[in-house]
């Protein structure tokens, strides 16, 4: 009798312990909440609402440029002299400037065929265009793969280079730089770079060319970039309507205002001598792209988007490419920010405004700002708000600036609006490693100048798409478990949870929604949900 009263006594001790202790906790948070949590929330959601508001005029200042751009502005044909090449009797094909067309490529066994062949096939006086394969491949199967495709064009009477060196230093950049040592490119008047992935059409260069010939003043001609893989899976969607808002409206209004906007590090064409009057390629940063166009832009250089210039690529298809894609994207935009703002301060070749579109519109609202923004407003202080309903979050703040600047990026790509509660998802999950890349980028910190090369499917992917590709293991948790992503998911569950059973503030389904978002990329799964819309 007394062992089984004994053990009722246990669990009854084990339950006033717990008792005890959630009643302590319980005290502890009323005691810190009102003279520390809420001054501190508030200052937060004050914070927030400013960079809310100067991401809101960005946008609707965008919105309204490019509104002005599409109903009343100017083709480039017209802003700038275009004609088309001719032919000179007395000249030949000397008249027809000397093009330089570079491929970087680093171990790209899927598409290194597809890139040259597109390279090789570009139309233009054969006697007047050199093809330079910078080859960076550390395995020596795919280096002796890409050496035999480049004979085998040359054998077919293409002017073509297959360039290596013994080190990868400074990775693309590096690889750039060392092609422009070569003795023959000081023969070429312009250079087109196309990234391994990128396939342009042939008649690119006729297009291009002839607004560098007939107007000094461009240093670079960029096109736009066309997704293969687009419909390959749900992740590819969101990927591509953050891209499309990019090139339709950033790149668009950049070119129509300042005549300045971000080089994309691809399918564009450089006047070779501007790019040397910058300085050349620069490897301090992991986007050396972005640094040659602010340098020249500097010097006073202009450049020309060409929005209905297209060129095909491929999209990162797996979760793990895309994250090692949006740290270099946001971490050396944020470097190099802070280490070209006092030079583009000090400068006196550009003017005022440009110096202030430079620095406000280019670099700190839409490379700093939106990405910690977006994380910690709307994953971190909103929910916040739940656990502390002292602090109260104006409803223009919390629903109507997000919402317009969420339709005023949806416009880019029409086909995709009923996915637009997932893109909202994706890039608020997505806006978490943005915003640790940016920190770091900004404070110089470990990983800076990580480079990890995207990876590219090719003909792999076409081979997916017929159902003939080998499967691969769906899950592996060495690879795929993400812990930052996994505590956030549970600390917006526990927030949802808390304003279930306590809160005032009901926005419990959104809470739970982004929590699964989480959840879900935390362990790598959007990758492999094919949408069928």
């Amino acid at each position: 009798m007394d062992r089984f009263s004994s053990s009722t006594v246990i669990p009854e001790a084990f339950q006033g312990a717990k008792d005890d202790l959630t009643t302590q906790l319980a005290l502890v948070w009323n005691q810190i909440k009102a003279p520390l949590i809420v001054p501190l929330l508030r200052l937060a959601v004050f914070l927030c609402l400013i960079m809310s508001v100067m991401m809101f005029v960005e946008r609707v200042y965008m919105g309204v440029v490019i509104t002005l751009v599409k109903l009343f502005g100017r083709k480039p044909e017209k802003r700038y002299k275009w004609e088309p090449m001719k032919d000179d009797i007395e000249l030949g094909n000397s008249s027809y400037p000397m093009v330089l067309v570079q491929v970087p490529m680093y171990n790209e066994r899927e598409v290194y065929q597809l890139s040259i062949g597109a390279a090789c096939g570009l139309s233009w006086p054969s006697d007047r265009i050199i093809i330079q394969i910078l080859d960076d491949s550390t395995d020596p199967t795919i280096k002796e793969m890409v050496q035999l495709e480049c004979q085998r064009w040359a054998s077919k009477g293409v002017n073509i280079k297959y360039e290596i060196r013994d080190n990868r230093n400074g990775y693309k950049a590096g690889a750039l730089k060392e092609g422009m040592k070569r003795s023959y490119v000081k023969q070429c008047d312009c250079v087109a770079i196309f990234d391994a992935d990128f396939q342009p059409e042939p008649d690119f260069l006729w297009r291009t060319i002839p607004f560098l010939v007939h107007n000094p003043e461009l240093a670079l001609i960029q096109a736009r970039w066309k997704f293969v893989n687009s419909d390959e899976c749900l992740m590819t969607r969101m990927q591509e309507m953050s891209l499309d808002y990019h090139f339709t409206v950033e790149q668009e209004v950049g070119s129509s205002t300042y005549a300045f906007f971000g080089f994309n590090g691809t399918a564009g064409v450089w006047r070779i001598s501007a790019l040397n009057e910058a300085g050349g390629w620069k490897d301090r940063t992991t986007v050396e792209d972005m640094d040659l166009a602010v340098r020249a832009s500097l010097k006073g250089w202009k450049f020309l988007y060409l929005s209905d210039l297209k060129v095909k690529n491929e999209l990162p298809s797996t979760l793990k490419a895309y994250r090692y894609q949006q740290h270099r994207w946001s971490c050396g935009p944020a470097n190099l920010f802070r280490k070209m703002v006092l030079e583009i301060i000090n400068n006196k070749k550009v003017s005022l405004w440009k110096k202030i579109h430079v620095i406000y519109s280019f670099f700190f609202v839409r490379k700093v700002v939106a990405h910690i923004n977006t994380f910690v407003f709307y994953c971190i202080v909103l929910p916040a708000t739940v656990l502390v309903p002292e602090v109260v979050v104006p409803k223009w703040g919390a629903v109507y600036i997000p919402s317009v600047i969420t339709i005023l990026n949806a416009v880019g790509t029409p086909r995709s609006l009923h996915l637009l509660v997932f893109w909202i998802l994706f890039e608020n999950v997505m806006s978490l490693h943005r915003t640790k890349a940016t920190i770091i980028g900004l404070l110089e910190a470990s990983r800076v100048n990580e480079w990890v090369v995207t990876e590219k499917l090719g003909d792999a992917l076409k081979a997916k798409a017929g159902g003939k590709a080998p499967k691969k293991p769906r899950f592996k948790i060495g690879d795929r478990i993400h812990l930052l992503e996994l505590g956030v998911a549970f600390y917006l569950f526990f927030c949802g949870c808390y304003d279930v059973m306590f809160g005032k503030n009901h926005f419990f389904i959104f809470l739970f929604i982004q929590s699964l978002a989480f959840f879900i990329m935390a362990f790598g799964y959007v990758g492999t949900i094919v949408p069928q819309f």
